[in-house]
């Protein structure tokens, strides 16, 4: 059975000042760089034998980071990528908190039916996601390590996925910046893991989801 480690990226710059992103290609902050050399300490542990990330510099960046000097590939997979957030891209929490009817507060609510303009449905996000992954894991059968450097909204549309929960439910899931998600599919076996991250301040959390935008 193989063993997927799913990373959230480190901190980027629009993590660190609230600021929604989706597929924008944003880069780490000077935080989220330490976080990306931290989860590189926490896989010296660890038998990783491929890596995966997301295009976005964000993934990407992370993942070469944390392998460097393992003498490993990093393997971009373009299903990897964040959820699209439409309108809502470059835009603050505050700034869109602020509009009539305060439509953050009602996406975090219900991010099925309460989607931003011109987002990427997250039925879809899933489904990609979910192809994404197994695939992964097949290519991986022997109880092989495979580390995947993904995003926050990705990871809990996965992890609703193993878990049965319903994507309405995903903003409650916490899945911090360089945190470490287990999953043997589809079993889980930890869920945001971030003693790697002890000494290094927290970046890029939403109340009350906890996701970076």
């Amino acid at each position: 059975m193989s063993r997927l480690l799913l990373a959230r990226h480190g901190q980027s710059i629009s993590n660190a000042v609230r600021r929604f992103q989706g597929i924008q290609d944003v880069a780490l902050s000077e935080l989220g760089a330490r976080q990306a050399a931290a989860l590189g300490q926490a896989l010296r542990h660890r038998r990783v034998t491929a890596v995966y990330t997301s295009p976005l510099e964000r993934a990407r960046r992370t993942a070469e980071i944390a392998v460097e000097g393992l003498g490993l590939a990093v393997t971009q997979v373009h299903e990897l990528r964040e959820l699209s957030l439409g309108d809502w891209e470059g835009q603050t929490v505050e700034e869109i908190s602020a509009l009539p009817g305060d439509p953050y507060t009602q996406w975090v609510r219900d991010p099925v039916g309460c989607l931003p303009p011109g987002a990427e449905p997250l039925g879809e996000v899933q489904s990609r996601v979910v192809r994404a992954m197994s695939d992964i894991a097949a290519a991986h059968p022997h109880g092989q390590e495979a580390l995947v450097v993904s995003h926050g909204g990705v990871i809990s549309a996965y992890l609703a996925y193993c878990l049965g929960l319903p994507l309405s439910s995903i903003w409650r899931l916490t899945v911090s910046n360089g945190s470490i998600t287990e999953i043997a599919p589809p079993i889980v076996r930890s869920v945001n893991s971030t003693r790697h991250l002890a000494g290094l301040a927290a970046g890029g959390a939403l109340a009350p989801s906890r996701l970076g935008p």
